[in-house]
């Protein structure tokens, strides 16, 4: 079987080439697939963002995609050491009494809101949080629940204290 020059080149500059654009795209493919970067920054024994378990909530009509910290170890960790938050992203803080828990932001690299709310779901107070800070946000009233969001959701959302956040899991 005879081929023309031509044709023979370019299954030589396929062949030849191929391999390599492979081995890119599986590179490429690699590292769009690969944590994003406010994961690869926690200090080690921190859990990932993606291993604290998850509770879809309500706010009127705005669905929150929320992270659950249920026990000390989730709580004191937070939000610390994150960069971003997707819009509708946030943490929700579950305690174990009916008490004032206050928060502050060390190591907390994002500005965020805090909704504290009652066993039952009102939320009782709002507090705006700057990022790395150590000043104490404590809500007036006793509550069971604390909801963190990036900062001004809240406000953006016309959530005011008085409304409920539905789907919250049981209280410990």
């Amino acid at each position: 079987m005879r081929f023309p020059l031509r044709s023979l080149m370019a299954r030589f500059a396929v062949a030849a080439v191929l391999p390599t654009v492979v081995a890119f795209a599986a590179l490429s493919f690699s590292a769009l697939s690969a944590p994003p970067a406010h994961a690869q920054q926690l200090p080690a024994g921190a859990k990932q963002p993606g291993e604290f378990p998850r509770a879809r909530l309500t706010a009127g009509m705005f669905v929150i995609d929320a992270a659950v910290a249920a026990n000390d170890a989730d709580r004191e960790q937070g939000l610390m050491y994150r960069t971003s938050l997707a819009p509708n992203e946030g943490m929700l803080f579950v305690f174990n009494e009916n008490a004032v828990h206050c928060f502050w932001m060390k190591n907390t690299l994002i500005p965020l809101s805090i909704a504290f709310m009652r066993a039952d779901g009102t939320v009782t107070d709002i507090d705006e949080m700057q990022a790395e800070t150590t000043s104490n946000h404590c809500p007036k009233n006793n509550g069971v629940y604390a909801l963190e969001m990036s900062k001004g959701w809240f406000t953006s959302k016309g959530i005011k204290p008085g409304m409920k956040i539905q789907g919250l899991p049981a209280a410990q």
